[in-house]
C-alpha cells in the first residue's frame, strides 16, 4: 500500500527566505496516479544522513494546472524541510506517494462562495483550493484572511496578487502581519475580532458555503468557535492541521497485556503479537510491513485503518469524524490495541 514512485524535482522555485516550491515531472504513465483533488497532500520519502525521513506536505498547483507542486517552509530542527530548502535541486529524485487527504474542493456546475483562514504554511492547500473555486465557476466568490509576521515571509503572496488581479471582482484577500504595519493589511494574529471583522462587517451579505481553515492548531481553534458562536454550522467548517495538538493526549486504561494481532495490507495478511503499550502502526512497522504511514503524529490521515475485530483506543484523533470512528476506522499511529485480539484492515478505507 505504500506505493512510492520516484519521481524527479523539474523545478525548485524560492518562494521566501525560508521556504521553496519543489515542482514534479510526472510521466504519462503515472498521470492517473497522480491525479488529485483541490487540496490534498502528497508523503514525500528520503534517505537523509542515513535515516528514512518522510513528511506529508500539501499540494498547492490546482489539479487544472498539470502540476503537482508542493510549498516546503524550513522549520526549526525540521530534517526534511531543512533539506529542501538547502539541498533539493532540479534534476533530483524523491520518492513519492500518490496523492491523499480529506480536506477537498471539488468544483461542480452549483455556485459556491468560500472563505479560508490560512496562517503561515496553512496557505499551500488553500492555494490549490483558491484556484480551483475561481475556475469551476465563473460566478464562484473566494475571500482568503492569510496571517504571517512580515510580508516577506508570506508564502505565495505574488500568485495571490496575481490571482487577485485577475479575478478582481471575485477574489478578495485580507493579509494581516503579526510583525509588520503594511497599508490596507490588519496588524496582528487572526482572532476573534478577525473572524466577525469578514463575517458580519466587510462580506456580511456573503452567504457563504463552506470556510477552510489551515494552520496552527490554536488558530484553527479560534477560528472555529468564532464561527460556531457567528452561527455557523459545523458541517460548513473544514480544518486541515499542520501541528499537533499541544493538548495533553487521553489516556488508555489498563495496557498492560500482550494483544494477537492482524494486519491486512495490500491483499496480504500477517500475524505476530504486540504489546499493547505500543502503538498499532509502531508495532506493524517493527514487523516490517509495508504499512501506509507519514506523520506519526495523528495529523495526517495516510495510516487510517479499519477495525475489524477487537478494539483499538486513540490517544489523539483531530482527523476522523465520530461516524467514522463509530465505524472502526482508526489511526494507526495513535491507537492502542485493548482486547486479546484485534484485526486491522489498511485496505479497507
Amino acid at each position: 500500500m505504500s506505493d512510492f514512485h520516484s519521481l524527479t524535482v523539474s523545478s525548485v522555485e524560492r518562494l521566501t527566505p525560508s521556504s521553496v516550491a519543489l515542482s514534479f515531472n510526472i510521466t504519462e504513465d503515472l498521470k492517473d496516479t497522480f491525479s488529485f483533488s483541490a487540496g490534498q497532500y502528497i508523503t514525500l520519502k528520503q534517505t537523509i544522513n542515513g535515516e528514512e525521513i518522510r513528511r506529508a506536505y500539501s499540494i498547492s498547483s490546482a489539479p487544472s494546472s498539470g502540476k503537482l507542486t508542493v510549498g516546503i517552509k524550513k522549520v526549526p530542527n525540521g530534517i526534511f524541510s531543512t533539506y529542501a530548502n538547502e539541498s533539493i535541486t532540479s534534476g533530483d529524485t524523491i520518492e513519492v506517494m500518490p496523492p491523499d487527504g480529506r480536506f477537498i474542493f471539488e468544483g461542480n456546475q452549483q455556485e459556491k462562495t468560500i472563505a479560508a483562514f490560512a496562517a503561515g504554511s496553512g496557505i499551500t492547500p488553500i492555494m490549490s483550493i483558491a484556484e480551483t473555486v475561481l475556475k469551476s465557476n465563473e460566478n464562484n466568490r473566494f475571500v482568503l484572511v492569510l496571517g504571517n509576521q512580515t510580508p516577506e515571509e508570506a508564502m505565495y503572496r505574488d500568485a495571490i496578487l496575481q490571482l487577485q488581479k485577475h479575478y478582481f471582482n471575485r477574489f478578495y484577500v485580507q493579509f494581516i502581519y503579526s510583525r509588520s504595519t503594511e497599508e490596507n493589511c490588519l496588524f496582528g494574529r487572526i482572532e476573534t475580532s478577525t473572524v466577525n471583522l469578514i463575517t458580519k462587517n466587510k462580506f456580511k451579505d456573503f452567504d457563504f458555503d463552506a470556510f477552510y481553515l489551515c494552520g496552527p492548531e490554536e488558530m484553527i481553534t479560534t477560528v472555529s468557535e468564532s464561527l460556531t458562536k457567528n452561527g455557523v454550522a459545523e458541517s460548513k467548517i473544514l480544518f486541515e492541521l499542520f501541528t499537533s495538538s499541544s493538548s495533553e493526549d487521553t489516556i488508555v486504561e489498563n495496557l498492560d497485556g500482550k494483544t494477537k494481532i492482524q494486519v491486512v495490507v495490500d491483499d496480504e495478511e500477517f500475524s505476530f503479537t504486540m504489546d499493547q503499550k505500543e502503538f498499532v502502526l509502531d508495532a506493524v512497522l517493527k514487523e516490517d510491513i509495508d504499512a501506509p504511514y507519514s506523520c506519526q503524529g495523528g495529523v495526517c490521515s495516510s495510516c487510517i485503518a479499519r477495525v475489524t475485530e477487537g478494539k483499538a483506543e486513540m490517544v489523539k484523533n483531530q482527523i476522523l469524524t465520530e461516524s467514522e470512528v463509530a465505524e472502526g476506522l482508526i489511526l494507526t499511529c495513535q491507537a492502542h490495541a485493548t482486547t486479546p485480539n484485534l484485526k486491522v484492515d489498511y485496505d479497507d478505507v
